[in-house]
């Protein structure tokens, strides 16, 4: 059995079909496993290493340092599969159909997150188009990546023509917008390469102009510091205080830019991939059953979900912060019963959200905690959250 990033090797090489043919069929096999878009491009280094670069330089990355690693290996795919003729580009539509009931005070999940976990999902059939081609070209070595190695993957899917980059960042198909998942497979095979997709952004600002956070600083350039997705999903510590606003009832990632986007308007369906449509209650979990979720909860809710991916404390962190936003009085008897959790980082974002609703409920329990707490970081949140809530009378 192949396991992802494996090289793999077989005896011969397979002298029965032209390169033309070849191509043909290595694209009908992914399309028989349900990859759509599919592409092929050169295995050559990357036209935006240099853009790369400097957006690294720059702290757009944020603490993702997995970004900044084998820079080596990300600028030449011929340093990860010597010999690399050929990267073969896939896509997978991800997109859920809508829930028909929601709770009335939900958080939000971005759509890529609601089903399975899509790194387990494509991972095997990358691995299993490996297999089919292998038996088709014998000889030929190959490496498969989803999301997780050192590999430019938007770059290589829009020179494959599966798409071009948007305003935004995401990648864009003409035929169905950006809501599809990536997946790559960098072959020894010498395939015939696509032509790259071409930019139909135009003059469009939609999704500059809708991010809550701005962490679009201009077509094509995004701080992911300031990316909602990143601050729920990816940022280990507290949220920065002056953009908890800006996260509004997001609780995972989020979908603001692509909602908006025209190419998602007009074209975009849901997916027919039944590990990709929503569990139930994952559009709008509702945010007091968050906020009371210990850790075997948590690990039996969200098990084989993307979502384990921030852990408890990061969820019920963003969970808080979305009462902050959304909630009223009502909201104050859940908070309450967090602000006493064991993580810190959970109980800092809980004075902040009733610091943010008010009222003499909230200011009694953060008095109270304000007593035994012996954080500093989470004192100094509850003396803030006092004085706002007090500001207010």
């Amino acid at each position: 059995m192949f396991r992802e990033g494996q090289s793999t090797r077989c005896s011969a090489l397979s002298l029965f079909l032209d390169r033309s043919a070849l191509t043909h069929e290595v694209k009908a096999l992914a399309s028989g496993l349900g990859f759509s878009p599919v592409g092929v491009t050169a295995a050559d280094p990357p036209d935006h290493w240099l853009f790369y670069q400097d957006w690294i330089e720059k702290g757009y990355a944020g603490e993702m340092g997995y970004l900044t690693r084998n820079l080596d290996r990300r600028a030449d795919p011929a340093a990860i599969v010597p010999g690399a003729r050929s990267i073969l580009c896939l896509g997978l539509n991800y997109q859920p159909e809508p829930e028909e009931e929601m709770s009335p005070r939900g958080g939000r999940i971005s759509s890529y997150a609601r089903g399975d976990d899509y790194h387990d999902v494509i991972k095997g059939r990358l691995l299993d188009l490996l297999g089919q081609i292998l038996s088709l070209a014998p000889g030929t070595e190959g490496r498969a990546y989803v999301d997780t190695g050192p590999v430019l993957e938007r770059e290589y899917a829009s020179r494959a023509g599966l798409g071009w980059y948007g305003k935004h960042t995401n990648l864009i198909g003409k035929r169905m917008g950006s809501w599809f998942f990536l997946g790559e497979l960098i072959l020894t095979l010498d395939l015939e390469p696509d032509p790259p997709a071409t930019d139909h952004c135009g003059t469009c600002t939609r999704c500059i102009d809708a991010c809550p956070t701005d962490a679009i600083l201009e077509p094509y350039v995004l701080d992911s510091n300031r990316c909602i997705s990143y601050l729920t999903i990816e940022l280990k510590g507290p949220i920065p205080e002056d953009l908890r606003e800006g996260v509004g009832d997001w609780v995972y990632g989020c979908d603001v830019c692509q909602d908006v986007c025209p190419w998602n308007v007009r074209h975009a369906r849901p997916t027919a991939e039944p590990a990709f449509q929503s569990r139930p209650g994952f559009e709008r979990p509702d945010l007091h059953d968050l906020l009371s979720l210990d850790q075997e909860a948590f690990s039996r809710r969200f098990r084989k979900s993307p979502i384990k991916r921030t852990k408890r404390r990061g969820l019920l962190r963003n969970a808080a912060v979305a009462l902050g936003n959304i909630g009223d009085t009502s909201d104050v008897p859940a908070l309450v019963g967090a602000l006493d959790d064991d993580e810190p980082l959970i109980r800092q974002h809980v004075a902040w959200a009733l610091g943010r609703i008010g009222g003499e409920e909230a200011a009694v329990a953060l008095r109270s905690r304000l007593d035994v707490e012996d954080d500093p970081k989470v004192t100094q949140e509850i003396e803030q959250a006092l004085e706002q809530s007090e500001s207010r009378g």
